[in-house]
């Protein structure tokens, strides 16, 4: 996937995407962003507010530290993560090699019924840039 150059329709496109699959079943903030930390696009649902620059830098370090740590294990990735807190979830899921697709959300979500959802989110957003 080439992300370089991504048209304004697909931007919105994808925005659909994660509003309809992510935002409308509870999701509070999800951004994708690449390995780097810059943001690709971020969807929230206006009542949560989080500082999606920082956490996108802090979160492409977080997902490379964790890559460094699969390979001393032996294993090629580890494709995703999920950091559990009290009141606030973060489910890392990779879409390919380049892009982060990192959602935040509440106890009120169970972390099976997401991960579905990612998965098709996932797959919608290649079919969208193939």
């Amino acid at each position: 996937m080439n992300y370089g150059v991504v048209s304004q329709e697909q931007l919105e496109k994808m925005d659909e995407i994660l509003t309809e699959k992510l935002i409308k079943i509870g999701v509070d903030c999800v951004v994708i962003i690449d390995m780097a930390g810059n943001i690709i696009t971020a969807k929230d649902n206006d009542k949560n507010k989080y500082d999606i620059y920082s956490f996108a830098a802090l979160a492409a370090g977080n997902f490379a530290t964790v890559d460094a740590m699969a390979k001393l294990v032996g294993e090629q990735e580890f494709s995703l993560l999920f950091h559990k807190g009290t009141d606030c979830n973060i489910h890392f899921s990779k879409v390919d090699d380049e892009l982060l697709l990192i959602s935040m959300f509440g106890k009120e979500i169970s972390l099976g019924y997401l991960r579905l959802n990612v998965a098709e989110t996932i797959e919608a957003i290649r079919k969208l840039w193939a």
